[in-house]
This record gives structure tokens, C-alpha cells and sequence, in this order.
């Protein structure tokens, strides 16, 4: 080896730039050497060269894969998905050496790319674009999962240029870029760049690089999403214990008061006992009310209402009153769900309570029928029965009957049950419901009646459209007093107009209770004449009721009254289908002037005038003298009495 060869070797040890290789032939060439040496020199050069340049390449992998190791390395140790996007821009940056770097990631559901982290970014506008599958280069990258790279982007026609990504990588100011997919598996989950701001152009080896750097990128994001997939899972896993626990301080509270109330029901407690353990569950005050002006709706809801929790105690849309909780500002869903559960099981009662009571008063009902139809029952077995229910029959008793007073009010109870079945029959609107009204009404009435009666040992029946009952005399007690008593209570129990009519006190002799059917009988005339009288919502006996009480105390001589009195034109009405005893009585209604006549009856004043002429032929002239005019009168209204109690 020559002494100018030997100086290429000492130009490799120490590295020297490319130009310094030049010297050797230009001093050879000074020296005057011979054009065998200086193209000995030459080749002696561009194998030197070469030399370099592998042991440039080599220096340059090592160090490329000496931070790519270290990449991959600062990657493993990141957990957080923020971090390891930031870290992967950062290093991809580095290596690569450029003024941009950046990385997309792709929205399935939206079907883009979108901007996700910047390095090296100036503008707002290109940090925030999105990125159509195949639209600008990033684009492309992400729909055919390839590297692709541009030294001059808008001169490249290779991908679809829009407006808007123009616009975004021009306030960039960007020029050459490179866009490698970050992959997992087959599956593009983004891009990641590099860029500059002038024209360059990115070796394969570059290329290749960044390629390797996404890999190890993607399976860091993947990483990190599945860690915080799998945070998320234990967060939620906590959650889940913790509502299990709750749930089961829920079971176990909602145990305990299963548990109180079921004691509190098997042992025959009632809604004071209920609102007793309820109290000492929620620690709180609970009592029961029947009448609460806030109770909620009988949706079984417990509704906060000032300083109280009201939960409706109700069965079958019926209200039967409320539950009232105090002392709490507020309450959880387990304590509500308590309150209601008490209100429920106070509901049970009251139905439970109500159906003994209902089914004592059927009893009393029973037994009750079968005296007034004594002459079919064993007067022996009636009394036993009447022992078992606290009734003593050896002391006397009135017989009283009620009617609650509807439309119909000025009628008597056949008159009127008559005109309502007509109106039924008649299937006009509202028919049914006036059907169902009448039910009701007579319910409501027996219930009265029912409690009425055992408030004083006495018994009560539902009969004939209205209640019949029998009452004991007191030493201090009057029939009279007994009905207008029982007036009052029944009417204002049912908040309605109720007519009572009593019997005379009546004994019942131990082998024949036939006469509580008597005194029945007689009480329901009674409550007629009441009615007609215009004294409906009256309560009176017949002693009451002057001559018209002695009639009905023997009303065998009513119709014999009647017939010598008027006999004469109720026969005429008979024979002829006239209207005269209607004439009549509304003659003397509207006293005794033949103008109110006409307009009462809705007729000519001439007619009028015709029919007095015609009663006046068949009564006698003085029919309308001040003592045949009270007789007549009378006999028309015991005409109208006897007239509904045949109907």
C-alpha cells in the first residue's frame, strides 16, 4: 500500500467529511505524479467513499434503532392514552427530524379520520380538520392502510385535494409530508406524520422508519385502551359492589319490616298497631288518619307535603285515608318504600275490618228479614238468634223506615220507583248510570242504617228501596224523637236528605214476632204520608201526624173515607179517562183560583172552568165550602197515599 493510500484509511478512522478525500490526488497531482498514480488515487477514493458511506448507513440504523428501542421503551412504561399519543408525535418528530409531526385517528362510526395530536402545529384550523376515507393524503393512508409520501403536497394529483384539507395544510404551511397507518392486525386504526415546511424528500429508509415507529405506536394505543377499558371495568365492577351492598342493607331493612308487619298481623294488631312499628322502624311519628286534605292519589306513592310523608291507603280506586309520617326532613327510597308497604298492609286491614263488619250486618240483616216475614220462621229459633246478636226482643221496639230523597223526592217510594223503572225502560242516555246511582244510593243507605242500629243493639235491613230498623225503647225515648233522630244521623252520615217514619212502640210476644211486620207497615205509611206532605227529610211517628196518625195507626176506614167524600169523581175519572181529581187538587194548590188552575194543569181557562162545573154536579154546589173543601182535601190526599201503596 502506497503513502497517499494509507492516507484514506486515516481519513475513514477519524470520519472525515466527503470533500477532505479529495486532497490526496490533489497533492499527488501538484507533486507532478504520473497518470498511473492519480488513477490508482482515484480508485482509491470511490472505494474510500464507499467505505463511508456504509459506515455512515450503519451508524445511522444503529442510532435509529437505538431510539426506536428506546421508543418503544418510554411507550411500554405510559398508561395513560393522552400520554402515549403525545409521547409517540414527540419521538416520530425527533427521529425523523422534522418541524411537524402529527397523528390522526379513525372514527368508525362518523367513517373519518380526525386530527387527535400535534406536534410542532401553528395553526387551529389544521389541529382540528377531519379527514374523508380517501380524501388528501391521510386519507388515502387510512382507506389503503400503505405509507404514502409527497415532497411537494399540492402538486401531488396521486389523492383526492378538497377545500377544506387544502385550506388546513396551506395555513400549515406545509410541503412535504409522510403518512404511514397505524395498524392493528389488519385493522387501520389511524395515521401518524411527519412533515415540512419546505420541500424534502423522505428515503426509504425514513419511510421505513416511521413505519416501525407506527407498529410499535399502535400496539401502545392499543395498550393503553385496554387498560383503560379495563380501569373503567374495575370502576364499574366497584360500583356494582358497592350497590350490591346497598341492595343488601335494602333486603335486609325490607326483611325487618316484612317481618314487623307480619307480627303485627298475625297477632291480630290493628292500624294503630301498623303505625306503632312503622314509627319505630323510619324513627319517626307515623299515625293514620281517614281524612288528610293533602293525601296523594291511590297510586300508593308516598309525596313528600310540607314537614310530612303522606302515603294514600286505598284498595279498588277507593280512598280509605292516609298514613302521615313526621320528623323526617327527607327520606331514602328504602324508607319510602316502607311507608308505602305500611300503607298497603294498613289497607288489608281496613278491607279485612270492614268485611267483618259487613258480614255481621248481613247476619243482623238476615235475621232481621226473617222477623218481619215471620210467619214462616220458628218464632224460638228467631229469638236465639236475636240473644246471639246482642238484640233483646222482650223489651219494646219501634220499627222505623228511611228513604234517601233523590229526584224524586215529593213522590211516594212506589210512585217514585215506578217513574224511575219507566225511565229506565226507556233506554234513554245516561240510563245505566242513573241504575248504578240507585244502587249505590240504597248501599250507602243500609250501611248507615246498619251502623245506626248496632251503635244501639238494634237490627237493620235493606227493603223496598230503602232501610227498615229496628230499635229498642229506652225508658227516656219516644218513637217521634227516635225518627227525627235518626233523620239527623242518617243524614248527615250520607250527607243527604234522608225521610224516617216510625212506628208506634211495639211488643214482641215470645211465640209470635208478627208484629214488627205490622209496625213495618205501618212506619212505610208513615214515611209516605211524610213525603206527600212535603216534609221529605222528616223524621216522625204517626202519633205525629193528627187525624192522618189515627188513620194510619187504623187504617181500615181510609177508603171508605175517600169513596163518601169524592167516591163520585173518582168513578167519573174511571168510566170516562177524565182528569178531574187532578183538577181538584190542583184547584185548591193553587187556592181555589181558576187562573193558577189553568196555568198548573197547562190548559185553556175555559176548560177549567167546564171541569169545576162538572165536579161541582157531582159533589153538590157547596163542595167548595170551607168545611167540604178541608174534607176534600184530605180525602185527596190519602186518595193520592192509598194510590201509591197499591202501586
Amino acid at each position: 500500500m502506497s503513502h497517499d493510500q494509507a492516507d484514506y484509511l486515516e481519513l475513514l478512522a477519524r470520519g472525515a467529511a466527503a470533500e477532505a478525500y479529495d486532497r490526496p490526488a490533489l497533492l499527488a497531482r501538484a507533486s507532478g505524479a504520473g497518470p498511473e498514480t492519480l488513477a490508482a488515487l482515484e480508485h482509491a477514493k470511490q472505494l474510500a467513499l464507499r467505505v463511508r458511506a456504509e459506515l455512515e448507513g450503519r451508524r445511522r440504523r444503529e442510532a435509529e434503532l437505538s431510539a426506536l428501542f428506546e421508543t418503544a421503551h418510554d411507550l411500554a412504561g405510559l398508561r395513560d392514552l393522552d400520554a402515549v399519543l403525545r409521547a409517540i408525535v414527540q419521538r416520530a418528530r425527533s427521529l425523523l427530524g422534522t418541524e411537524v409531526a402529527y397523528l390522526s385517528l379513525n372514527d368508525p362510526s362518523a367513517g373519518d379520520t380526525y386530527m387527535r395530536v400535534t406536534e410542532g402545529s401553528v395553526s387551529a384550523r389544521f389541529q382540528q380538520v377531519r379527514l374523508g376515507m380517501g380524501e388528501g393524503l391521510g386519507g388515502l393512508v387510512a382507506q389503503t392502510a400503505r405509507p404514502y409520501v409527497t415532497d411537494s403536497y399540492f402538486d401531488d394529483a396521486r389523492f383526492e385535494h378538497t377545500p377544506s384539507i387544502d385550506t388546513a395544510v396551506r395555513d400549515e404551511g406545509l410541503v412535504a409530508i409522510l403518512g404511514v397507518p397505524l395498524m392493528l392486525g389488519s385493522q387501520v386504526i389511524g395515521v401518524l406524520f411527519a412533515a415540512d415546511r419546505r420541500a424534502r424528500v423522505f428515503e426509504r429508509g425514513q419511510v421505513a422508519l416511521l413505519a416501525s415507529f407506527a407498529a410499535h405506536a399502535a400496539v401502545a394505543i392499543d395498550t393503553a385502551n385496554l387498560l383503560a377499558e379495563t380501569r373503567t371495568a374495575l370502576a364499574e365492577l366497584e360500583k356494582a359492589n358497592e350497590i350490591i351492598r346497598d341492595h343488601s342493607g335494602v333486603i335486609e331493612r325490607a326483611s325487618e319490616v316484612h317481618d314487623r308487619l307480619t307480627e303485627v298481623v298475625l297477632r291480630g294488631g290493628g292500624v294503630d298497631d301498623v303505625a306503632a312499628a312503622l314509627s319505630e322502624v323510619l324513627d319517626g311519628t307515623v299515625r293514620f288518619t281517614d281524612n288528610h286534605p293533602d293525601a296523594p292519589g291511590a297510586d300508593g306513592r308516598a309525596i313528600r307535603r310540607g314537614q310530612e310523608w303522606v302515603a294514600a291507603v286505598s284498595a279498588g280506586g277507593e280512598d280509605l285515608g292516609a298514613l302521615v309520617l313526621r320528623g323526617h326532613a327527607d327520606l331514602d327510597p328504602v324508607d319510602r318504600r316502607t311507608l308505602e308497604r305500611g300503607a298497603m298492609v294498613t289497607s288489608l286491614l281496613l278491607l279485612a275490618r270492614r268485611s267483618a263488619h259487613e258480614a255481621e250486618q248481613r247476619v243482623r240483616g238476615e235475621l232481621l228479614d226473617d222477623l218481619l216475614d215471620a210467619p214462616d220462621r220458628d218464632p224460638r229459633l228467631l229469638r236465639e238468634r236475636a240473644a246471639r246478636l246482642g238484640a233483646d226482643l222482650d223489651v219494646p221496639h219501634v220499627v222505623l223506615a228511611a228513604r234517601m230523597e233523590g229526584p224524586d223526592s215529593g213522590l211516594p217510594e212506589h210512585e217514585s220507583a215506578g217513574r224511575g223503572a219507566s225511565a229506565r225502560g226507556a233506554g234513554g242516555p245516561g240510563a245505566g248510570t242513573a241504575v248504578e246511582r240507585e244502587s249505590a244510593d240504597r248501599q250507602r243507605l243500609w250501611a248507615a242504617a246498619s251502623h245506626l242500629a248496632a251503635t244501639r243493639s238494634g237490627l237493620a235491613a235493606a227493603r223496598d228501596g230503602g232501610a227498615v230498623l229496628l230499635l229498642p225503647l229506652g225508658p227516656d225515648d219516644d218513637a217521634s224523637e227516635l225518627a227525627r233522630r235518626a233523620a239527623r244521623q242518617l243524614g248527615g252520615a250520607l250527607r243527604e236528605s234522608v225521610t224516617v217514619g216510625a212506628s208506634a212502640p211495639v211488643a214482641v210476644p215470645a211465640d209470635d214476632p208478627s208484629p214488627i211486620s205490622g209496625a213495618y207497615d205501618q212506619a212505610r205509611r208513615c214515611l209516605d204520608v211524610l213525603r206527600l206532605l212535603g216534609r221529605a227529610g222528616q223524621g216522625a211517628a204517626a202519633q205525629d201526624l193528627g187525624f192522618l196518625g189515627l188513620l194510619l195507626a187504623d187504617p181500615g176506614d181510609i177508603d171508605g173515607f175517600v169513596g163518601r167524600t169524592m167516591g163520585e169523581v173518582v168513578a167519573y175519572d174511571r168510566r170516562r179517562g177524565t182528569d178531574l181529581v187532578r183538577t181538584m187538587d190542583a184547584y185548591f194548590a193553587s187556592g181555589m183560583s181558576p187562573a193558577r188552575t189553568k196555568d198548573e194543569l197547562h190548559v185553556h181557562v175555559n176548560t177549567v172552568a167546564q171541569r169545576l162545573e162538572r165536579i161541582g154536579r157531582l159533589l153538590g154546589p157547596d163542595w167548595q165550602s170551607p168545611g167540604r173543601a178541608l174534607e176534600i182535601q184530605l180525602a185527596l190526599r190519602l186518595h193520592a197515599m192509598s194510590e201509591a201503596v197499591a202501586r
